[in-house]
């Protein structure tokens, strides 16, 4: 029996293993017109209609600005050891540039406190999607300078939490903010233009290169600067050549446009002829490469469902299945020649098939990509339609299934040899979900919109006892 399976004996892992939850700040903190904050790209977009299901938008989310002691609260009740939480830059930068709004920061600065007046660690990202509005309407991710704003909003950040914050994550899923936000449209600001996708990606990547030095110029030495990429799983649908220049194609566009620049210093070539058609890639001016390629102190991956794929038929039509929304307009610039099918196997809410060997594959990709650079599983988890029952009380047993099976494959891997120091359950608290509206619930603690009670579900008390004992509870263990 493979250990992406139900074990039959208790897997244990390493002591210092980091048990944790992630957010992000749009889609939990709300208080959007608070202490100074102004409107990010995800305010603007989440209130245009049609954008979002529902109309749905984050104004008061599920108000963790104001609930943050409860919230923090009940993950030492839970037993986690490590909380991942983003900065709303727009909170704390509102135009995106000049000085820092102190009640902005003083928020954060509270929040660090309560975790480590817990045993908590706290780890800091610092982009999750939520561009100051006014940077984009000066051009965006696709412009340059959005670059240099972001080093010197990751200055302030790292000077004023610094001192009690040893981990930080620069950038958060660049890939969907460069193309599910500039070429599908399905994010914020919702463009539809691959060349400024494509120019989009490599601002990003300057962005986390800047910002890493700038971090590390305003911290103590001790301090961590990591990325965290939603790097794909590409595989090809047969081993005939057609199928695997497919897959050669998606894994530059989903993996290669970031991590070979951070961690090799170059692009791929094959990126170039791929999308040569779209840009000449002018926009890479000397220097850049080596502006991108600091050394990184970890990588942060975050995982949901591997992608298949093959090359494209002449009648091909209809919807992409590559699980990323509904739009006209492909986020794979350069690869209509590309189809994306569903794998087989159970799906969550989302319609992504459930398969932890893709984590694994994941982890010991880059633990070949980048030997000697630890890893953190800095995003994984299922939605699913959860529901109370009659007594309150809210049985997520698919959940328990789907932490089980991943956390296997994470330590199927670590005994592989990967360095894989922490996981990160997405997510803390069911929350706003991007386009989704509030229709999909991610969380580990339900939470009622109408109310905002929080619930933990059977799902939180496993994997706080998995956090509490370093071992994987039967999934029959909660009930």
């Amino acid at each position: 029996m493979l250990e992406s399976e139900t074990p039959a004996t208790p897997v244990t892992f390493p002591p210092a293993f980091l048990w944790g939850a992630a957010t992000s700040a749009y889609q939990i903190e709300g208080a959007v017109r608070e202490d100074g904050r102004t409107p990010s790209i995800w305010d603007t977009f989440s209130h245009t209609p049609g954008k979002t299901a529902g109309g749905d938008h984050g104004d008061i989310a599920v108000d963790h600005f104001h609930r943050y002691r409860d919230d923090v609260a009940l993950m030492a009740d839970l037993g986690l050891t490590a909380y991942r939480f983003s900065i709303s830059w727009s909170r704390v930068q509102p135009t995106g540039r000049g000085p820092a709004v102190q009640r902005g920061l003083d928020f954060y600065r509270r929040l660090v406190d309560e975790l480590l007046a817990h045993g908590i660690r706290p780890a800091v990202t610092l982009y999750h999607w939520d561009l100051p509005q006014e940077l984009e309407d000066a051009g965006g991710w696709p412009e340059r300078d959005t670059a240099y704003r972001f080093a010197e909003y990751a200055q302030i950040v790292g000077e004023a939490l610094g001192d009690r914050v040893e981990q930080w994550i620069t950038l958060n899923e660049p890939w969907c903010a460069a193309f599910l936000g500039y070429a599908s449209g399905v994010h914020a600001p919702g463009r539809t233009d691959p060349a400024a996708s494509l120019k989009a990606a490599h601002t990003l990547n300057l962005a986390h290169g800047l910002g890493t030095s700038a971090l590390r110029a305003s911290m103590p030495a001790r301090n961590s600067v990591a990325l965290s990429l939603n790097s794909s799983v590409v595989r090809p649908f047969s081993q005939d050549a057609a199928d695997l220049a497919a897959a050669q194609k998606i894994d530059d566009l989903a993996n290669g446009v970031f991590h070979g620049p951070i961690l090799h210093g170059a692009y791929p070539q094959t990126l170039f002829t791929a999308t040569e058609l779209i840009t000449d890639w002018s926009f890479v001016e000397d220097g850049d490469l080596a502006l991108i390629n600091q050394p990184l102190d970890a990588l942060g991956l975050n995982y949901y469902t591997p992608a298949l794929v093959s090359s494209a038929d002449a009648d091909t039509s209809g919807p992409r299945a590559d699980g990323h929304g509904s739009s006209a307009h492909s986020p794979w610039p350069g690869a209509d020649d590309v189809t994306f099918h569903q794998t087989p196997g159970e799906r969550t809410e989302m319609g992504w098939t459930i398969d932890p060997t893709g984590l694994h594959d994941l982890i010991m990709r880059y633990t070949r990509e980048a030997p000697g650079l630890p890893l953190y599983i800095t995003e994984n988890g299922a939605a699913y339609d959860d529901k109370p029952d009659p007594d309150g009380r809210v049985h997520d047993p698919e959940r328990v299934a789907y932490l089980q099976g991943h956390l296997a494959a994470v330590r199927r891997a670590i005994a592989d040899g990967a360095d894989v120091r922490g996981y990160y359950l997405w997510s803390l608290l069911d929350n706003f979900e991007w386009a989704y509206g509030y229709e999909k619930r991610f969380g580990a603690v339900y939470v009622d919109y109408a109310t905002l009670e929080r619930t933990p579900k059977s799902s939180a008390l496993w994997y706080g006892q998995a956090a509490r004992t370093g071992t994987l509870p039967e999934v029959q263990s909660i009930q």
